[in-house]
């Protein structure tokens, strides 16, 4: 597959949506970080609440809520993005639902983002890495990709945010986190540390951060050998015509 890289785009605004928090750490972070660096405005938005990720037994939804909310206020503050807001749909039950979509169209239509990161829905398992993607994950992904398009773009769909002042907007690039399929390659030879800065900030996620960064390093120089760098972050990169 063709790769495109680092360069060619430049964002002034980028959003990223994911359903939980440390979600964009582990997929984007040293992307985002890489973006920020070079003067794009950074913007999260956490679909769910975070209050199942706990193996805890004295740990309660309400004080996990309250926690993975800082933590990933902190990590954003890492990267250099300028905030991040919360939808607080219930963790293991989000649903691609007219609701959701409108949330998000909200805001995208107030943030306007040249470039939205999420989730890839179609990549719903990988038997190579014994893995299988998160029902959260594939429901902000598709939820997300109809908010893009044509939800955020047409005035007539949800005409209530129209009402309110919350204009169209049209996208120009999504990417999406996809670890096995790329046509999307960014160096982050210099901005990996960073990355594993703001994962650090998710301590009720990441327990070993040291072996966080070691599997976080080794496919960060698997993808950065088949493009040429020493570290790398890919996507599938979909740019919107009309």
């Amino acid at each position: 597959m063709s790769q495109l890289k680092f360069g060619d785009l430049k964002p002034k605004i980028i959003l990223g949506i994911a359903a939980h928090p440390d979600d964009l750490d582990f997929g984007a972070a040293g992307t985002l970080a890489k973006f920020a660096k070079a003067g794009a405005e950074i913007h999260y938005l956490i679909l769910t609440d975070g209050s199942k990720g706990s193996d805890q037994p004295d740990m309660t939804p309400a004080q996990l809520v309250k926690l993975r909310q800082k933590e990933q206020q902190q990590a954003v503050k890492i990267i250099g993005g300028k905030g991040v807001d919360f939808l607080n749909y219930t963790d293991g039950e989000l649903e691609i639902t007219m609701k959701l979509k409108s949330d998000i169209v909200k805001v995208i239509r107030r943030v306007r983002p040249d470039v939205v990161v999420t989730m890839d829905p179609t990549m719903v398992y990988s038997p190579a890495r014994g893995f299988i993607n998160h029902p959260d994950h594939r429901a902000a992904g598709q939820a997300t990709l109809d908010a893009v398009f044509p939800l955020a773009r047409d005035h007539l769909a949800f005409p209530e945010l129209f009402e309110a002042g919350l204009l169209p907007h049209k996208t120009a690039t999504v990417l999406l986190i996809n670890f096995d399929q790329n046509n999307y390659v960014v160096d982050v030879s210099n901005s990996f540390d960073i990355k594993i800065a703001a994962l650090k900030a998710h301590a009720s996620q990441v327990v070993d951060i040291d072996l966080v960064e070691n599997r976080m390093r080794e496919h960060a120089e698997l993808i950065g050998r088949q493009a040429g760098y020493q570290l790398a972050e890919s996507f599938m990169r979909i740019d919107i015509a009309g």
